[in-house]
């Protein structure tokens, strides 16, 4: 069951909620020095290790092992490429009916879901030196 939310788990979740974009706990602590707002580092990933635990925010692993965080207000899906790191926010989900079937047969509640691609972007694809022999 979900504890009653402390004043900077409100501030970060407000602040994710309006990013158009997921956040690094680093970016979130230098949103709130550019707001003059001050919030210790730790404090930032506590609170975004209670919002996750509550199902509030989920977070995701970028190729560099940082992990990012945004609200959960709908599914987010990514094509990420292993060479320049850059990832691409996709529209489709083919997994809604697994996920509700999922809920059912087990009695789980899902909070969120993830589903990332990795591969070569297609800039990094045409960067590439082909070799034939």
């Amino acid at each position: 069951m979900a504890q009653q939310r402390t004043r900077n788990q409100n501030r970060i979740l407000t602040l994710l909620k309006a990013s158009r974009r997921s956040l690094s706990a680093q970016e979130v602590y230098l949103e709130f020095l550019k707001q003059n707002q001050r919030i210790g580092l730790a404090t930032i990933y506590r609170s975004l290790e209670s919002l996750k635990r509550d199902g509030l925010i989920q977070m995701r692993t970028l190729t560099n092992g940082e992990g990012v965080y945004s609200s959960v207000q709908d599914d987010r899906h990514h094509l990420t490429c292993v060479e320049c790191g850059e990832s691409l926010a996709i529209q489709e989900c083919p997994v809604h009916a697994l996920e509700q079937r999922l809920q059912e047969h087990h009695h789980f509640k899902i909070y969120y879901h993830t589903l990332e691609f990795f591969g070569v972007c297609q800039q990094c694809q045409e960067g590439r030196t082909i070799v034939t022999t």
